[in-house]
């Protein structure tokens, strides 16, 4: 009975060791490298992802990679405006954001989330501090405009969004304070406009701008799903940016997917090394496609970095 219980011991440490060297090549790789992760979706809302998140951006940091972290927060934006009994609206995904709209997403998105983000972070034994992208103008942000088809007319009419914004201008250079500390930014995605107007930002398009604007090494997307599927649903661990573009033309990336594939898009072709779409339900997802040969999610390339 000992003598089995240690025989499983000592396969536990040689697994462990296994993975400590299969890690080695890519923490030489990714020494100083700036990493900008996207958290949000049903990871954010349970405590045992939230702490394993904390852990694994604590991680990145200590082995000298530099994690940027932007959030969202939609689940609780709702929840604090059904408290609130303030009615919402969706166009195309994007939240109709009213005045009164606007100053409970601040609210909840540079306060709430954003401390408790910054909580856990240092629960795990790191140093963060939480910012909006108000703060130093960090997000420059101009009004988002939608149209949409009168099914009628057939005449395209402009839709008012409201106070919902899109980048314009990331002003890094508070971030590169940051980059040679031990600090860990952490970024409501709330932007200002020329007027000191706030704007709601989706948080997708912040983190691929400020990817963008980085030039990070990679822009990780954490999302509810483990990635891009191909039209006969197998996985796909790596696609180049004119075979996303191609599958998005071909409807085999369709719906919810398509927003967060061009934000990926749009981060490669700014100079952002790889996007990677990848499942942050998933206990150490980060460390996994970061840390291990086959990576974990869908890695999105330029077409000269395949």
């Amino acid at each position: 009975m000992t003598t089995a219980s240690s025989d499983a011991d000592t396969q536990e440490v040689h697994a462990i060791a296994r993975t400590l060297i299969e890690a080695l090549p890519y923490l030489r790789r990714y020494q100083g490298a700036v990493m900008v992760i996207k958290y949000g979706g049903h990871a954010m809302g349970d405590q045992t992802a939230a702490r394993d998140f904390a852990r694994d951006v604590v991680l990145l940091k200590q082995v000298g990679i530099n994690p940027v972290v932007v959030h969202g927060g939609g689940p609780q934006i709702k929840a604090m405006l059904d408290r609130l009994k303030i009615p919402s609206s969706f166009v195309d995904g994007l939240r109709v954001t009213d005045e009164a709209t606007v100053e409970v997403v601040e609210m909840v998105l540079a306060g709430k989330i954003n401390k408790e983000i910054v909580t856990a972070i240092q629960a795990a034994g790191g140093k963060a501090v939480g910012i909006s992208g108000k703060d130093s103008r960090l997000i420059e942000a101009r009004k988002l405009t939608r149209t949409r088809r009168d099914p009628e007319s057939s005449i395209e009419q402009v839709v008012d969004l409201g106070y919902v914004g899109e980048p314009e201008r990331i002003n890094t250079g508070l971030l590169e304070v940051f980059r040679n500390t031990d600090i860990i930014p952490v970024i409501a995605p709330v932007g200002v406009g020329e007027d000191g107007q706030t704007y709601n930002i989706n948080a997708d398009t912040a983190a691929g701008a400020i990817g963008g604007a980085l030039r990070a090494r990679k822009l990780l997307m954490l999302t509810d799903v483990r990635g891009v599927l191909d039209a006969e649903k197998r996985f796909l661990p790596t696609i180049t940016a004119d075979d996303a573009r191609r599958m998005i033309a071909e409807g085999v990336i369709s719906g919810g997917m398509i927003p967060k594939i061009e934000t990926c898009l749009d981060a490669v072709d700014r100079g952002v090394e790889a996007a990677v779409i990848l499942d942050g339900r998933v206990p150490h997802a980060i460390l996994l496609e970061l840390f291990t040969e086959h990576g974990f999610g869908t890695q999105i390339l330029a077409a000269s970095n395949r």
